[in-house]
């Protein structure tokens, strides 16, 4: 049975009416001073800061999502009984939201369904959160310790759990074919798992609409729409 990564950037969710950040229509680019949102330095240091991410969260399209079709088949192609792992930068859970078992899901990035007290790290639901929110805390304490709360998401400025990106190293190494899926792989260390799958002889797929800088590595480049594109892809790979 051939073991098959697949590594997703926000690319596969913009069908699901997600923006990318760094496209050529992306947040970023759109409103650079969005980064400074969910930077660490400038969110701990700044109430207003943190006001402007809530109205962000609540505003947000991520709650509301709906995975689509190129997450569903991916949930289809495990479900085949094929050997399967995704690598996520995303944020949004569509994976486990399109039926893919969580334990198959390593989550690079966090998750925008949860937030976290930077004090005592206790968890809660975004959507309960967001409820404070809309009944007029615009900067929402932690309910234990009433600590500052964010999103448990990897902010710039952050270190990624080195847990999980010890575990994406391994399906890395491991994995026989590795699948890009809308990311720009300029964002390390999740782009060199590329080249680590590449270096240990996985055949190295990019679907991405624009070039990027492991292109020369690929065995091949799919340049079509990711919502057509991979479920036929995957299917080839049945």
């Amino acid at each position: 049975m051939t073991m098959v990564a697949i590594l997703t950037g926000a690319g596969i969710s913009t069908d699901s009416g997600i923006p990318d950040y760094r496209g050529p229509n992306g947040l970023w680019r759109r409103d650079p001073e969005a980064e400074r949102l969910v930077t660490y330095g400038p969110y701990m240091s700044d109430p207003e800061i943190r006001r402007r991410s809530w109205r962000m969260r609540l505003d947000g399209p991520v709650l509301t999502a709906r995975p689509n079709a190129a997450h569903l088949a991916i949930a289809a192609y495990e479900k085949t009984g094929n050997a399967l792992r995704v690598i996520t930068q995303n944020v949004d859970g569509l994976h486990q939201a399109a039926g893919l078992p969580a334990r198959k899901v390593y989550e690079l990035h966090g998750s925008a369904r949860s937030v976290v007290c930077t004090a005592c790290h206790a968890r809660s639901s975004m959507a309960e959160a967001l409820e404070r929110v809309k009944a007029g805390e615009t900067d929402p304490p932690c309910l234990v310790c009433g600590g500052i709360l964010k999103s448990a998401t990897v902010m710039f400025g952050e270190r990624l759990d080195p847990d999980v990106l010890g575990q994406a190293l391994a399906v890395a190494k491991a994995a026989e074919v590795f699948l890009v899926v809308g990311s720009s792989l300029h964002v390390e260390p999740a782009a060199s798992l590329a080249g680590i799958a590449a270096e240990g002889g996985a055949r190295l797929i990019i679907v991405n609409a624009e070039p990027t800088p492991y292109d020369p590595l690929a065995d091949e480049i799919v340049r079509e729409p990711i919502g057509t594109a991979l479920p036929a892809l995957l299917d080839r790979l049945r």
